[in-house]
C-alpha cells in the first residue's frame, strides 16, 4: 500500500476539511432549531409550559442566527494548529466570552453546563462511534501517535461544548436548550457522522490506511479502584465516548473544588448517561444504521429507500429469474446423499451467491432492483461468514436469499426498520445458535429440525412475502419457550425450582394483601400482625406449593393462624387463660414447623417465637384488646377459603417482595442472584424486560465470567433464568436484572443483531467500491 505523503500536511487538512463540514451544516441545525420550536409553540399545554415556549420562540428569532454563527467562528478557530479548544478559555478571542473566570465554588450553572455539554457528546457518539473509531485510527498513524489528544477538535466533547457555550453567548437560556435537546441531538449526530464519514472518504482518497485494523489500538487492562483525587475527574469525562478525562480536573483548578452536593449530581448523571450507550446497541443503533445505508446509496440512486409504504411491483423477468433460482437452491439441497459425500461448504455458497447475483442483476428491470440485488447479496455474504453460525445452519440462512431479496425489492421498509419480520426472523435464529465460542456453542438437533422447518415453510410461499415471515416468526418464538425450558434435565430442573420460586412469591404477596384486608379493623397485636403479614404468609405459600391448597397441611397452617389471633386477643377470665396454656406448645411447636419448612433457620424462628411470646403476656395482662367470638368465628371461616378471595399481583408489589429475600431459595441445582451490580434507572428496567429468550450474554457474578443463554422468564418477567453451556443455572428476579446490566456485569454476547452487521459490512463494502451498485 503506498504511503501517504506530508502525513502532518494531510493531519492538518483532515482537521479543516472536519470544521468546514461542520460550518457548512450549522445554518441547517439553525433553521431545524427554529422549526422545531415553532412545532413547540403550537402544541396544546398547560400555561407555565405554553408561556416558556412563547419566551423560547422569541428568543430563538433574535439568537438562533447569532447561536450558529458563533459555532461556525469557533470551530474555524480552533481548527488552527495549535488551539486544542475544548475548554471556554482554550478558544480563540471574539467566539466566546473571554472574561477571566473568578476562583470560586463551581455554581449550579456551570454544573449544568457540563450535564448538557456530556449529554450532547454521549448522543453523537451513539451514532457516529464507527466513523469516529475509523477517523481516529487513520489520524493516529499519520501523527505517529496510539491515540489523540483529549481536546482534540475531532472529539466530539468540543462540538458539543462549542455548542452549548456558544448558545449561552447568543443571550439563550439553558432551560430552552432542553427543552429542544431531543431535536439538538439528532442534527447534531447526523452533521457530525457526516462530518466524520466526509473526512474518512477523504483520507482514503490520499491512501491512509484504506483498510482499518483496530486490533493494534485495543488495549486490556485490569481495572482498578479510582483513587478519591481522581473522583472528579471521572465523573466528568468518558474517555470511551471521546469525552476528556480532564474535564473535571479544570473545573476544579479553574474554579476551586466541588461542592459534594454538586459532585454528586454530576456523578450521578453521568453513571446513568454512561449505560445508555449500551442500549443504543440495539434498534436505535441498527435504525441508525439502516438510515446510514439509505443515504450511502442515495448519493447514486436519489430516492432510494425513501419512496412509498405500499408494496412495489417485480419486474417480471427478475420474478421468473427468483423463482428459478429458488427451485434451483431447492433442488440442489435436496438431493439424496451418500455416504462418504461432503457436506456443501461455505467457499461453495458464496460461490453460487456470487453466480446467482451476476444472473439476477442481467435480468433486472431497473437500476432500484440492480442496487437492491447487490445489496441483499452483501448481507447473504457476510451472514455466510459468520463464523459464530454453525456449518450446519448455515446452509439453511443461505436458503432465504431469494424469499429475503422479493422482500426487499417489493417492501420498501425493508430498508427502512429492523422491525421488518425478515430481518427480525433472521435475527432471532442467529441469536440462538450464536454464543461467544462458535466451536462449543453448537446447535442442538432440536433446535436446527425448527429451523430448517422455518426456511422450507418460507420457501413453499414465495409470494406471500412479509405475511410468511410474520407467521413464521411467531411459530418460531414458541417454539424456543417450549424447547429452551426443557432442553436438558439440568435446565427443566432450575426452571421448574424457578416456578416454584414465583409460584411460592407470588402466593405470598397474595396471602399478605389479604390478610391485611381481613385484619385491617380487627384489634390484632402489632407484633402478631407482623408476624402474620411477613412470616406466616410465606408459610402459607410455601405449604400451597409442596402439598396443594386444600391440602390437609395447608389447613393446618392456616388454623394455627386463627388459633395465634384468638391466643394473642384479650383474656380476661380463668378458663380462658388455662385453655391458652393448655394449646400454647402445639401452637408453638406447629409455628415452628411452619417456619422451617419456609426456609426460616433455627435462630429466626427462636427470633420469632420470641417476638411472639411478648404479644401472648400481654393477651394474659389483659393489655390487648378483646375480639368477640363471632368475630373469630369469621375470620377462620375466612382463612379456611382464603385462596377464593386471593386478589392479582401487580408488577411493583411481586418485584418488591421477591428482591427482599429471594436468595433463600440458593440450591446446588439454582443459583439465586440476590446481590451486585448498580442501582438500575428506568432505561435498565425497561431493558430487562424486552430481553429475549435465546439470546446470548456474557455474566461476570461469583468470580466467573462466561456466556450464558436466557432460557426461561417468569410471568410479567419478574423472573429469568439463564444457563451456561455447562448447565449452570443462574436466576434473577427482575431488579437485580436491571443492576447487573446497569453495572455492565451483564452483557449482550452480541453488540448487534446479525442482519445489522450485515449491514454495516455491506455498506464498507459499496463505500469502498459504489460503482457495484449499478453494475
Amino acid at each position: 500500500m503506498a504511503q501517504p505523503a506530508n502525513p502532518r500536511s494531510l493531519a492538518l487538512q483532515a482537521r479543516r476539511l472536519y470544521a468546514d463540514q461542520l460550518a457548512r451544516g450549522m445554518p441547517g441545525i439553525g433553521k431545524a432549531m427554529l422549526e422545531a420550536t415553532h412545532r413547540l409553540n403550537e402544541q396544546t399545554s398547560e400555561h407555565a409550559i405554553a408561556q416558556r415556549r412563547r419566551d423560547l420562540l422569541q428568543a430563538m428569532l433574535t439568537g438562533a442566527d447569532r447561536w450558529q454563527k458563533n459555532v461556525v467562528v469557533a470551530l474555524r478557530q480552533t481548527a488552527q494548529p495549535g488551539n486544542p479548544g475544548s475548554r471556554p478559555g482554550d478558544f480563540a478571542a471574539g467566539s466566546l466570552s473571554t472574561s477571566k473566570p473568578q476562583l470560586s465554588l463551581v455554581d449550579d450553572d456551570t454544573i449544568e453546563r457540563e450535564i448538557l455539554t456530556s449529554r450532547l457528546a454521549l448522543a453523537m457518539m451513539d451514532r457516529a462511534n464507527w466513523e469516529f473509531t475509523d477517523l481516529r485510527s487513520r489520524m493516529a498513524t499519520l501523527e505517529a501517535r496510539t491515540e489523540l489528544e483529549p481536546n482534540d477538535l475531532l472529539r466530539a466533547h468540543v462540538l458539543a461544548r462549542v455548542a452549548v457555550d456558544s448558545w449561552r453567548q447568543a443571550d439563550l437560556d439553558l432551560g430552552g436548550w432542553r427543552e429542544l435537546q431531543s431535536d439538538l441531538h439528532q442534527e447534531f449526530s447526523a452533521l457530525v457522522e457526516e462530518a466524520y464519514h466526509e473526512v474518512n472518504h477523504w483520507l482514503v482518497a490520499q491512501q491512509v490506511l484504506p483498510e482499518v485494523d483496530l486490533r493494534p489500538f485495543i488495549r486490556r487492562t485490569r481495572s482498578a479502584p479510582l483513587p478519591p483525587s481522581t473522583l472528579s475527574g471521572h465523573a466528568m469525562g468518558f474517555a470511551g465516548s471521546g469525552l476528556s478525562t480532564s474535564a473535571g480536573p479544570s473545573l476544579a483548578s479553574n474554579h476551586g473544588p466541588l461542592t459534594p452536593e454538586q459532585l454528586r449530581r454530576v456523578h450521578d448523571e453521568t453513571r446513568m448517561m454512561t449505560r445508555s450507550h449500551g442500549l443504543a446497541r440495539g434498534a436505535e443503533q441498527g435504525e441508525a444504521v439502516l438510515e446510514k445505508l439509505n443515504r450511502l446509496v442515495g448519493r447514486h440512486l436519489p430516492g432510494f429507500g425513501r419512496g412509498s409504504t405500499q408494496p412495489l411491483p417485480l419486474s417480471p423477468a427478475l420474478s421468473v429469474a427468483i423463482h428459478a433460482a429458488q427451485d434451483s437452491i431447492r433442488q440442489r439441497a435436496s438431493r439424496p446423499t451418500h455416504p462418504g459425500d461432503a457436506p456443501i461448504t461455505t467457499p461453495e455458497l458464496l460461490a453460487d451467491l456470487q453466480q446467482r447475483k451476476r444472473q439476477l442483476k442481467a435480468l433486472a428491470g431497473s437500476a432500484e432492483e440492480r442496487a437492491t440485488i447487490e445489496i441483499v447479496a452483501l448481507l447473504f455474504q457476510s451472514i455466510l461468514t459468520e463464523e459464530r453460525i454453525p456449518a450446519a445452519v448455515r446452509v439453511w440462512f443461505a436458503r432465504l436469499q431469494m424469499p429475503v431479496l422479493r422482500v426487499a425489492v417489493t417492501e420498501p421498509d425493508f430498508f427502512a426498520t429492523v422491525e421488518h419480520p425478515a430481518r427480525r426472523l433472521i435475527d432471532r435464529m442467529g441469536s440462538c445458535v450464536m454464543g461467544f465460542d462458535g466451536d462449543t456453542a453448537g446447535v442442538s438437533e432440536s433446535v436446527e429440525r425448527e429451523i430448517k422447518r422455518v426456511v422450507q415453510v418460507v420457501e413453499a410461499y414465495p409470494d406471500t412475502g412479509r405475511r410468511v415471515f410474520q407467521t413464521v416468526l411467531g411459530e418460531f418464538e414458541k417454539f424456543l419457550a417450549s424447547y429452551l425450558p426443557s432442553r436438558n434435565e439440568a435446565t427443566r430442573k432450575a426452571v421448574s425450582l424457578a416456578q416454584q420460586v414465583e409460584q411460592r412469591e407470588t402466593l405470598a404477596i397474595q396471602f399478605t394483601i389479604e390478610l391485611r384486608r381481613m385484619l385491617s379493623s380487627v384489634p390484632v397485636q402489632d407484633g402478631v400482625r407482623h408476624f402474620l403479614f411477613q412470616v406466616w404468609a410465606d408459610v402459607l405459600a410455601t405449604a400451597a406449593i409442596r402439598h396443594g391448597a386444600q391440602s390437609d397441611q395447608t389447613r393446618l397452617m392456616k388454623r394455627a393462624a386463627a388459633d395465634l389471633i384468638w391466643s394473642a386477643s384479650a383474656k380476661v377470665n380463668r378458663d380462658e387463660r388455662a385453655e391458652v396454656i393448655r394449646r400454647l406448645p402445639a401452637l408453638l411447636r406447629l409455628l415452628k414447623e411452619g417456619m422451617a419448612a419456609a426456609g426460616l433457620n433455627a435462630e429466626k424462628q427462636d427470633q420469632q417465637i420470641r417476638q411472639l411470646n411478648n404479644s401472648l403476656a400481654a393477651a394474659f395482662t389483659a393489655k390487648a384488646a378483646v375480639i368477640p367470638n363471632e368475630r373469630l368465628k369469621e375470620l377462620t371461616e375466612r382463612l379456611e377459603s382464603l385462596e377464593e378471595m386471593l386478589p392479582d399481583v401487580g408488577d411493583d408489589e411481586l418485584d418488591a417482595a421477591m428482591v427482599e429475600d429471594i436468595s433463600g431459595h440458593e440450591s446446588s441445582e439454582l443459583e439465586v442472584v440476590a446481590a451486585g451490580g448498580s442501582m438500575p434507572n428506568a432505561a435498565m428496567l425497561s431493558w430487562a424486560k424486552e430481553l429475549q429468550p435465546g439470546n446470548w450474554f456474557m455474566l461476570d457474578y461469583r468470580d466467573r465470567n462466561e456466556a450464558v443463554q436466557l432460557v426461561w422468564q417468569g410471568m410479567r418477567k419478574q423472573l429469568s433464568l439463564f444457563v451456561t453451556q455447562q448447565g449452570r443455572c443462574v436466576l434473577f428476579p427482575q431488579n437485580r436484572l436491571a443492576s447487573f446490566l446497569q453495572a455492565g456485569l451483564l452483557l449482550p454476547a452480541q453488540d448487534e443483531s446479525l442482519t445489522v452487521r450485515a449491514t454495516r459490512n455491506a455498506m464498507a463494502k459499496l463505500d469502498a467500491e459504489p460503482a457495484r451498485l449499478l453494475n
